[in-house]
């Protein structure tokens, strides 16, 4: 596959064989790939690029029982469990992650569903909070129903993250403690009262190239404003660390043609890189932008640590790029950053 070309304007979307051929390139096709998924991006945002962060508001004693995760019911690994944060706790952390560059935070807390009503208002304060710094508040709360979702809005939430984890078709090795559909529901839930959607994925937890795309597929099926790309980070008391013996499958250029490619599937969306960057690109992160992505995870993740925020921000203007504020991304003002 090292002489296919594909043009950089397309008059039709990609076939999934196609994607799939894309994403078993080697040698200088690669970099040809990453350059034209980066026109696309140019497209979409420019030279525009934006820095988030989480919190890890609500930690261990999920009752799921996913596969790569530290804090499933499943795991013996050593992490932390704590009860939800307040919002002067989550405040201060936005605070700190907008003074590192971020101009979006997201609350997020383990477990299937929120569900208590003291955590729900914890949660909404915190929005609140977050939205008076000038930042775009977002939450992670599990399958949520629409009445949830409609006090969040009222409240000023700017995203909901759901993540669907893979394919639909390799689900069933990853998580069986709830069905598929509940989480697209979700996502639907979320796009159907305005509200945007971040979501996404892990990619390199076993699944196949095709199952990669399926992944991309179905979520611009979905619509989703923000596509969020994880790589495993194999963490040590998961059932998919035994799975596979404590390694990570993905190369650096996997990472990369993926990016690209969920790019070329995804031309309009927001392509975010989040957990596992470091861990498996190693000294080619810079490429990720290169490559389409316009958003970038900084600092903390959930149970494993990101890159800091001065290193991330030197990134993105060694490569000449412009950090911007998460709204600004796709319009023509360069926002509040």
């Amino acid at each position: 596959m090292d002489a296919y070309r594909m043009p950089v304007a397309v008059d039709r979307p990609l076939t999934g064989d196609e994607a799939v051929a894309l994403l078993r390139l080697e040698g200088a096709s690669v970099y040809d790939l990453l350059v034209r998924a980066g026109r696309v991006r140019d497209r979409a945002s420019g030279n525009r690029v934006a820095m988030c962060a989480i919190i890890n508001a609500r930690s261990g004693g999920c009752s799921e029982d996913c596969a790569f995760c530290s804090q499933s019911r499943a795991a013996t690994s050593d992490i932390r469990r704590y009860p939800m944060l307040s919002p002067d706790r989550i405040e201060e952390e936005a605070l700190r992650a907008q003074q590192g560059g971020a101009s979006s935070f997201s609350i997020v807390t383990a477990g299937k569903a929120i569900a208590a009503r003291a955590d729900i208002d914890a949660v909404k304060e915190a929005v609140r909070r977050i939205r008076a710094l000038g930042m775009v508040p977002c939450a992670s709360l599990g399958i949520v129903g629409k009445p949830l979702l409609r006090e969040l809005a009222e409240a000023g939430l700017g995203r909901y993250h759901h993540n669907l984890e893979t394919a639909r078709s390799f689900f069933h090795e990853i998580c069986t403690t709830h069905d598929y559909d509940a989480d697209v529901a979700t996502v639907r839930n979320a796009k159907e009262l305005g509200i945007p959607a971040c979501c996404g994925g892990i990619l390199g937890m076993g699944e196949s190239l095709e199952q990669r795309v399926e992944l991309a597929q179905t979520l611009a099926a979905l619509r989703v404003d923000s596509v969020a790309l994880n790589f495993f980070h194999p963490v040590p008391g998961t059932r998919l660390y035994e799975r596979l013996a404590g390694r990570s499958n993905l190369t650096p250029l996997d990472c990369l043609k993926a990016v690209a490619v969920f790019r070329l599937l995804l031309p309009d969306a927001e392509i975010t890189v989040c957990g596992g960057r470091a861990f498996n690109l190693r000294e080619l992160q810079p490429l990720l932008i290169v490559a389409g992505a316009n958003r970038i995870m900084s600092g903390a993740y959930l149970t494993t640590h990101g890159r800091n925020f001065e290193t991330d921000r030197q990134m993105i203007r060694d490569l000449g790029f412009e950090l911007v504020h998460d709204s600004a991304l796709r319009q023509g003002d360069r926002g509040p950053a």
